[in-house]
């Protein structure tokens, strides 16, 4: 707060490590978070392993997911390190991480070539930038405070505007939010949208 005023900060992007992430996910053959839909032009592949190095891949996955999404919610006990292939996107915990690290490295050139495209799009629809993106969470907040009849609470929120199949809005952290692209491109239906989550929120 500065000077008592409650204070509200949105934060949009298409990273390219959560987008990695997803990619990975879906080319391991990752089911979960069972919610969250898959990314749209890439294939989903289920390698043939046991249910054990599946639940194995499907608990390392999940870690590094949250690690990735909310890194500052989710700080390594031990240190991390890059993993080859994937430049600087991928750090995963230098302990109990080996079979996700070996799954990986095969498919490296495929996620970071995807991210690479998918963040391309975005920036190339995000039109005039943070303007445009602070109209429309400004415009719904505003509403929320007409009709609370109060001063919107401080708080942060992240979203990530992602190439999904499904369209939609999906909480994927605390504080952070995954927005379908087709959707964010939408001003009516995101602001629809957008107003259950900011009424949450503030």
């Amino acid at each position: 707060m500065v000077g008592g005023a409650p204070e509200w900060v949105v934060r949009e992007d298409a990273s390219q490590a959560v987008l990695v992430a997803l990619g990975v996910r879906q080319l391991l053959g990752i089911r979960s978070p069972a919610e969250l839909p898959s990314l749209r032009n890439l294939p989903t592949l289920s390698p043939p392993r046991d249910d054990d190095r599946q639940a194995a891949l499907e608990r390392q996955w999940r870690e590094y997911w949250a690690l990735t999404v909310e890194p500052l919610a989710h700080p390594s006990p031990v240190p991390l390190d890059l993993v080859d292939g994937f430049g600087i996107l991928v750090a995963l915990p230098t302990e109990g991480f080996d079979e996700l690290r070996t799954a990986m490295l095969p498919h490296a050139e495929t996620a970071v070539d995807y991210a690479a495209r998918a963040q391309e799009r975005y920036r190339a629809d995000a039109g005039t930038g943070s303007r445009v993106s602070y109209r429309a969470y400004a415009g719904a907040i505003a509403e929320h405070e007409r009709q609370v009849g109060r001063r919107a609470h401080s708080f942060e929120l992240n979203v990530q505007v992602l190439p999904l199949a499904q369209r939609g809005v999906w909480w994927i952290g605390s504080l952070t939010i995954a927005v379908t692209d087709g959707l964010r491109g939408d001003v009516v239906a995101f602001d629809a949208a957008i107003h259950p989550i900011i009424a949450e929120l503030a």
